[in-house]
């Protein structure tokens, strides 16, 4: 027997046809009338790329700033000899042999770690524990840098990062659902533009597949190609 759709569902279609693409305000306005969880939902952005996972020259990573925030704490981890300074500047963990040893044991406790270029030279051995959940440091997310202070205020900022999975999905939380319609629209949108400007040089063909923007608990609703495609 074929599995009945769920009651939020129902209820959300009755909003909203599902089946249509809408612009980008037009989504964000749908989403705040589909039915609230008891939390406070993250809202995210689903995009799908036409590009290659396959082909190491067509791989899209990047970070970009959310203008108003991401609404999460986030849980900050530093590597560095000097743990005070990247304390006094915010984040909730620092340190760089008692942090590795704790990370190599598979605590996990943080949401982003940051590490300087030095200390990066011992980091570089925990790849195995923290590549395969996206937390390694990197140079090109901001998060392998000398300026710890800097790194620090733009992650708790609402600095966001961006990366392509194995089947060339995207999906970024773009705030939360107790955010304003404009607040969600502007972060939306500034998370497009980070994508699109992500483009590999290589690349050829329909870039940007879809965007579907949804929230923790509702079903998604797709955006308007024009959304997109504004080249």
């Amino acid at each position: 027997m074929p599995k009945q759709p769920s009651k939020r569902y129902r209820a959300a279609v009755k909003v909203a046809d599902l089946t249509k693409s809408y612009s980008l305000a037009e989504a964000v306005e749908l989403l705040g009338k589909f039915p609230k969880a008891k939390f406070d939902e993250t809202v995210e952005l689903s995009i799908r790329l036409g590009v290659d996972p396959t082909q190491g020259d067509q791989m899209v990573r990047g970070t970009t700033p959310l203008p108003n925030g991401s609404g999460k704490k986030v849980r900050i981890l530093v590597f560095t000899d000097n743990a005070e300074a990247a304390l006094k500047a915010g984040a909730d963990h620092a340190g760089l042999q008692d942090m590795m040893a704790k990370v190599s044991e598979g605590w996990l406790d943080f949401d982003v770690a940051i590490a300087t270029t030095e200390a990066m030279k011992q980091v570089r051995t925990l790849a195995r524990v923290l590549g395969p959940k996206g937390l390694m440091p990197n140079p090109k997310s901001g998060t392998v840098t000398d300026d710890i202070v800097a790194g620090i205020k733009a992650v708790k900022a609402g600095r966001v990062e961006f990366k392509m999975d194995k089947a060339a999905n995207v999906g970024v939380g773009v705030g939360k659902r107790s955010f304003t319609p404009a607040q969600i629209a502007e972060n939306a949108s500034a998370v497009i533009d980070a994508v699109a400007k992500a483009k590999p040089n290589s690349f050829k063909g329909i870039y940007i597949k879809s965007i579907t923007l949804s929230s923790s608990m509702s079903p998604g609703v797709q955006l308007a190609s024009t959304e997109f495609n504004k080249a």
